[in-house]
């Protein structure tokens, strides 16, 4: 019997193959030492950018002496909690990203998206962008979250290696604790990127309104949170390099003692879908543009604390862009004004809300960060919800998979040089 023999070259590149597969593998776990960057993303639901003012926030005082802290941090329009979250994790604007309030349709308003349904926020199919935690993990590098808006989803396929179905009755302190054991994982399997939400703030706000002792009081419970949470990063062998970045999506507000514009006392809302009311009321018609324009022209010429707008009339400055999800008609309340679809609506009003136009500084969040590459006691004056994006990728050292909204001259231009 006749044996094949490998040429002597041959030997030679195979083994040469072997030592890149091997070198390779080791440049993964090299990737995985305890020097690799981390990140762990906070979310302070409704945090208003001036709370800080008038409670003692010993926690964020420590982020903005040791890092880097915003004066405020602009929130994207609408200023709801979904679309600023996840335009947090992409760095693009709503419009672009698809999750354009808290609930509304698809383009042929069949299906409708909703906050409160399980079935939908699971979906990947509704968003429309790549969020951080899926640019990671196809870098190769675990992520993990207690809760952040698109986090539950399969988007692309992909969900964060560890995550969390939203269940508001799991304390903030078991959050914290698994945050800080999934730190404490060996280095092959500890997750580079994290997020952490808390939604205490914006409840007390909402119920109790911005300016109550209840609210300064969930304050004072969030900062302790994020206390607990440097001081467990603190005790980490590791500790050092991980970069925390503690945000809001949006602020609160209380309404001005004004008479509540009711749309069906001038408009006819027969077979019409209207989203929230309060700050805002968006109106769905099944794509009837005439009654559309009729309806602006009515509301506007009986209503002087607030306007309506057809699609693509929206104020420049609000960076609303053009969307199938859009409703046929923004109804838009001015600050602290209200706008309800029918008398039975009012009902509903909380103490505090958020909604308004996003040039509202009531409507403003936080930023605060801290890390190796953070400058201590550095400081901008005003950062977009869209600009921490860019930061975060650099800090991991990834690349953005497409175009972006967010600057990365006013947050990432701040950080200081990374390791060659």
């Amino acid at each position: 019997m006749r044996i094949f023999r490998f040429p002597q070259f041959l030997w030679l590149a195979l083994a040469l193959g072997l030592a890149l597969t091997l070198a390779s593998a080791c440049n993964r776990l090299n990737n995985q030492s305890n020097e690799s960057p981390i990140v762990v993303l906070v979310s302070l639901d409704g945090f208003r950018w001036d709370y800080v003012q008038t409670t003692d926030t010993p926690a964020l005082d420590r982020l903005a002496r040791e890092g880097m802290i915003a004066g405020a941090l602009q929130p994207v329009f609408p200023t709801l909690t979904f679309p600023n979250h996840f335009s947090i994790a992409t760095g693009v604007l709503p419009w672009r990203h698809g999750i354009v309030a808290n609930r509304f349709p698809d383009a042929d308003r069949e299906r409708w998206y909703s906050l409160r349904d399980r079935a939908m926020v699971e979906d990947g199919r509704w968003y429309r962008s790549e969020p951080i935690w899926v640019t990671a993990e196809k870098a190769g590098l675990p992520t993990a979250a207690y809760y952040f808006v698109g986090t539950e989803a399969d988007i692309g396929g992909i969900r964060p290696t560890h995550w969390r179905s939203f269940d508001a009755d799991v304390p903030d302190g078991d959050r914290v604790e698994q945050v800080l054991d999934w730190l404490a994982q060996p280095p092959e399997t500890r997750p580079r990127m994290v997020t952490l939400y808390f939604e205490g703030v914006d409840d007390a706000g909402h119920r109790f309104g911005p300016d109550a002792p209840e609210t300064r009081h969930a304050i004072r419970q969030a900062d302790a949170q994020i206390g607990a949470l440097m001081n467990g990063l603190d005790a980490l062998p590791h500790g050092r390099q991980v970069s925390i970045v503690v945000v809001s999506d949006h602020g609160q507000s209380k309404y001005r003692p004004v008479e509540a514009f009711i749309l069906e006392r001038w408009v006819d809302m027969e077979g019409i879908e209207v989203v929230s009311g309060g700050p805002y009321a968006w109106l769905y018609m099944h794509g009837d543009p005439d009654r559309a324009l009729t309806m602006r022209g009515q509301i506007n010429r009986n209503w002087d604390c607030g306007r309506a707008y057809l699609p693509g009339e929206l104020p420049v400055e609000w960076r609303a862009g053009a969307n199938d999800r859009y409703p046929d008609l923004f109804v838009q309340a001015d600050s602290g004004c209200e706008v309800q679809a029918r008398e039975s609506d009012r009902k509903w009003r909380s103490a505090g809300d958020h909604g308004w136009p996003p040039d509202h500084p009531e409507m403003r969040g936080i930023f605060y960060a801290k890390g190796p590459r953070i400058p201590p006691g550095s400081r901008v004056d005003l950062a977009h919800v869209t600009d921490v994006y860019p930061m975060i990728l650099e800090l991991l050292g990834l690349d953005a998979p497409g175009p972006i909204d967010g600057d990365p001259a006013v947050l990432a231009g701040q950080l200081l040089p990374g390791s060659p």
